[in-house]
C-alpha cells in the first residue's frame, strides 16, 4: 500500500517536471497522510496540465457519506478497473501525484523500521493516480486514491505492494481521457521504479503530525 508520503520539490521543479503555468497553494511537506489536501496534476484541456488541490481518500460521486474516503486511499492496479469504487475514474479522471519520497514500514522482531523510498538523485516523480468530484447540497468535495501494484524486488523484504510511478514519458498518455482500458492497464503493468532506493529512517516519520528534516534522520 502508500499510506504515507513527501513532497518536497520547489514550486520551480513542479513547473517544469510537469509543464505547469503555475502551482496554486502548493507547500513542501515531508510526512503526507491520507485525509490531508495534496497536489494533484489533472487534464483540463488536450496538452494543459494544471496542479489541483485533492483530498487524499476517494469518494465517489455515488457514496452517500464522505467518510468512505477513509478506506479509499489506494486502489489495486489489478481490480481498479472494475471495481464499482473506481472504475468509473479510471474510465475518465486520471491524474498524477507528486512526490519526493514514500514511506513503508517493515515488520521486525519488538517493532517496525520505517523506510524512505526516493530516487537516487532525490528528485520529483509522479504517482498514478485517480480522482472524483462529490456533491451533496452546498458541500463539494474532489478527492483521489494512489494506485499500488505488487511491490518489486526493492520493496518485497518490506512489503507486498507499493505505488505505481508513471515515468515522464508517459505522463500525457495517463491524462488522455481518450485512451484505452487496453493502453492503460498496460501502462500499470509496466510501471517505472529505474533509479529507485530505500533508505532507513528515524521512528519520527510514524506521527504523521511530525512535519520535518528529522522525519528523514
Amino acid at each position: 500500500m502508500c499510506g504515507r508520503f513527501n513532497m518536497l520539490a520547489t514550486p520551480e521543479q513542479l513547473a517544469e517536471a510537469f509543464g505547469l503555468a503555475e502551482v496554486p497553494g502548493y507547500k513542501t511537506s515531508y510526512n503526507i497522510a491520507p485525509g490531508q489536501k495534496i497536489l494533484g496534476i489533472v487534464q483540463t484541456e488536450p496538452n494543459d496540465f494544471r496542479a489541483v488541490g485533492l483530498d487524499w481518500g476517494l469518494v465517489p460521486s455515488w457514496a452517500r457519506d464522505s467518510k468512505i474516503g477513509h478506506s479509499l486511499i489506494n486502489a489495486r492496479a489489478e481490480t481498479l478497473g472494475d471495481k464499482p469504487s473506481f472504475k468509473a475514474a479510471y474510465r475518465k479522471r486520471r491524474c498524477l501525484i507528486p512526490a519526493t519520497g514514500f514511506y513503508e514500514w517493515q515488520k521486525r522482531e519488538g517493532g517496525k523500521q520505517a523506510y524512505h523510498v526516493c530516487r537516487e538523485d532525490r528528485g520529483v516523480f509522479a504517482f498514478a493516480g485517480v480522482w472524483e468530484h462529490w456533491a451533496q447540497g452546498a458541500e463539494r468535495l474532489y478527492s483521489c486514491a494512489i494506485i499500488t501494484a505488487p511491490a518489486n524486488a526493492l520493496m518485497e523484504p518490506i512489503h507486498d505492494r507499493m505505488p505505481v510511478i508513471i515515468g515522464a514519458e508517459h505522463y500525457r498518455i495517463w491524462l488522455d481521457p481518450r485512451q484505452t482500458r487496453q493502453s492503460l492497464d498496460a501502462l500499470l503493468a509496466a510501471p517505472d521504479y529505474e533509479g529507485m532506493a530505500r533508505y532507513p529512517v528515524s521512528d519520527r516519520v510514524n506521527n504523521p503530525r511530525h512535519d520535518d528534516r528529522y522525519c528523514l534522520a
